[in-house]
């Protein structure tokens, strides 16, 4: 695993808060893949990922390990609240100052690929979750073997 890789909470709060004015009203599982996509997809065309957040297989699903308490910030901050059945609604502009035009369009690509929560592609066939065991952290250089249709990097040069 690449030990250089550094979480940074700004950009995860930010990633989130993001997708949620977005997409409105979405669930746990929903945002664990767009924040899932959203790390790998850039991961994969730049080499490093937005936020450096630590996905762990769960069930076969994406868990981010610091989701809970960036929640949890977001909400004590007043700028998402959460409704209930675990969905979420933004209270506020998003802040995206620390994310680059880069990293914001690479999240909209995926937003709109997954087509606002509805799942369109499934993260379960992904390499880095089928290479992980329940309870393992998922790889982030495994993106470079996705199959071609996860893959969004473009190898013709």
């Amino acid at each position: 695993m690449n030990n250089s890789i550094i979480y940074n909470s700004d950009k995860f709060k930010a990633m989130i808060h993001y997708i949620i004015s977005r997409c409105e009203s979405g669930d746990n599982f929903a945002l664990f893949k767009l924040l899932y996509f959203s790390d790998f997809d850039y991961y994969e065309k730049y080499e490093q990922p937005i936020s450096g957040e630590t996905y762990v297989r769960k069930t076969g699903c994406p868990v981010p390990s610091h989701f809970q308490k960036a929640i949890e910030e977001l909400v004590g901050d007043g700028k998402i609240e959460e409704c209930p059945n675990y969905q979420y609604s933004s209270l506020a502009e998003p802040d995206l100052s620390s994310l680059t035009l880069n990293e914001i369009q690479v999240i909209d690509d995926v937003i709109d690929g997954i087509s606002h929560f509805k799942q369109s592609r499934h993260s379960h066939g992904d390499i880095p979750l089928r290479l992980a065991n329940d309870g393992e952290p998922l790889i982030y250089e495994a993106v470079f073997y996705r199959e071609p249709q996860y893959s969004v990097r473009d190898y013709a040069y």
